[in-house]
């Protein structure tokens, strides 16, 4: 028997097939978005720093396919920050196991991300970004574990993790 979670996984990795081929997305920075962030480049800077997947995610607001993101796996203590800019956005800590297929957190690192109202594939879910470069993430659901009751549903793409044993050896 397949799960709510499964279901819905594997519907929303179908969407995001189409969306990383190009249909139903729209860039981050779009001339009518009203948000304003402290990294801004051009569309060809940000082409220069992403691997063409990245792209796709965190400046075109596509999801990667569940069950692909080496992060799903990643136990180590650490930070998950942005892969557009490097912001801190989630604890390592506060990741979880959801079982949706992509990695997921019960919190964010607070002011780190930023939310707005996504109303694509007939349906109001609340997306969430990075809110030093707009970067998209991912979404956020009322379903996860205490203390929050938050599911951060983050596109490993979007992500980078810094091992906590690396960010001491640099400070120390």
């Amino acid at each position: 028997m397949i799960s709510k979670r499964h279901f819905l996984a594997s519907g929303a990795s179908l969407l995001g097939l189409g969306a990383l081929a190009g249909f139903g997305t729209r860039s981050a920075m779009s001339k009518d978005s009203e948000m304003v962030f402290e990294i801004t480049k051009t569309e060809e800077e940000w082409r220069a720093i992403l691997t063409p997947e990245q792209y796709a995610v965190l400046r075109e607001e596509a999801t990667e396919r569940a069950w692909t993101s080496p992060l799903l796996e990643e136990k180590r203590e650490g930070i998950f920050a942005c892969a557009g800019c490097g912001l801190p956005l989630f604890k390592s800590e506060t990741k979880y196991d959801s079982g949706t297929g992509w990695p997921s957190f019960w919190a964010e690192i607070e002011g780190n991300v930023g939310y707005k109202e996504d109303r694509k594939f007939f349906m109001v879910r609340t997306e969430e970004h990075c809110r030093r470069c707009g970067g998209h993430l991912g979404h956020v659901f009322d379903d996860g574990p205490p203390p929050t009751g938050k599911r951060h549903c983050i596109n490993g793409l979007a992500l980078v993790f810094h091992p906590a044993e690396a960010a001491e050896a640099e400070s120390g």
